[in-house]
């Protein structure tokens, strides 16, 4: 069920006029800077790449940053799907990454191969902030599906390996995370399809290595310092069923995490213009509370 079949476009986000009803946004769109391509680790002798959207104006304080995590079942898809969410965060004062991480295929990159790199970027911004103008101590995630999962533990849970000891002090966790028809409990709402996936993308199953399983799974890690929460999820997901989200987001306020859950009237992927821009509304906003409002 959490593998995005291949005829599935990855969400784009429809830019939000500067007349949108979020109050707290800037009062006029920022011209738009942009580095594509650019390496932030090498693993075996293959670079990872990220793309930075900023802010053309420079700023006279750092800019809160948001790292943009792309969906495609961890094996498909890559940052190029972020493009439109990055520009529409820069446009409103922010610095976005929008990241490469190891894509799954058959025995190769199984997880927490993907978790790891996504940590291991964070570092990286914090590493860099001084560079991109960026304030270390005020960094988001903003996730789809697969990219949701990695952006919710991002907000959960610190740095899981320490393989550069250059980046060995920075936190990996983030301090605000939107959630986009992300899976969060591996160990439900199963199908045979599935099933076989996680077999395989875990290294086992779940009878023989349920820690595993709940260890990949967001559900398992809510605990009352998770970063706030903003879960966006549509009503008529047929790849993440919407009571996981709702499960996920009880748990959430059960712990005292501040969390909101917006219920929008769409499938996996957010196919219609209203609730693109719903999305890009609701994740404004959310920042904008959480992060700050950029200078």
């Amino acid at each position: 069920m959490y593998r995005v079949p291949a005829h599935l476009l990855f969400l784009l986000i429809v830019p939000v006029s500067t007349a949108s009803p979020v109050q707290t946004q800037p009062p006029a769109a920022e011209a738009v800077t942009t580095d594509l391509d650019i390496p932030y680790q090498s693993i075996n002798g293959v670079d990872l790449h990220l793309d930075i959207y900023r802010p053309t104006t420079p700023s006279t304080e750092p800019r809160p940053a948001v790292i943009l995590l792309h969906g495609g079942g961890w094996s498909s898809f890559d940052k190029s799907n972020m493009r439109t969410m990055g520009q529409f965060l820069a446009r409103h004062g922010y610095v976005a990454f929008a990241v490469d991480y190891r894509l799954f295929h058959g025995s190769q990159n199984r997880w927490p191969a993907q978790l790891d790199d996504v940590q291991f970027a964070v570092r990286w911004i914090r590493a860099n902030a001084s560079k991109y103008g960026v304030n270390p101590k005020l960094i988001g995630a903003f996730g789809h599906s697969a990219g949701a999962q990695l952006a919710a533990i991002l907000g959960m849970e610190d740095t899981r390996t320490n393989t550069d000891p250059a980046l060995a002090h920075y936190s990996s966790k983030v301090q605000a995370v939107v959630d986009v028809s992300g899976p969060t409990d591996f160990t439900a709402d199963h199908n045979s399809e599935g099933v076989a996936f996680l077999n395989e993308f875990l290294g086992a199953s779940l009878a023989s290595h349920p820690e595993i399983w709940r260890d990949a799974s967001p559900s398992f890690h809510v605990a009352k310092d998770n970063a706030p929460f903003l879960i966006v999820h549509g009503t008529q997901d047929e790849n993440v069923p919407i009571q996981q989200a709702q499960k996920f987001f009880d748990k959430l306020q059960t712990a005292g995490v501040p969390s909101s859950f917006v219920k929008v009237n769409d499938v996996h992927t957010f196919e219609t213009t209203e609730a693109r821009r719903q999305l890009a509304i609701e994740s404004l906003a959310f920042f904008t509370r959480y992060l700050g409002v950029p200078r």
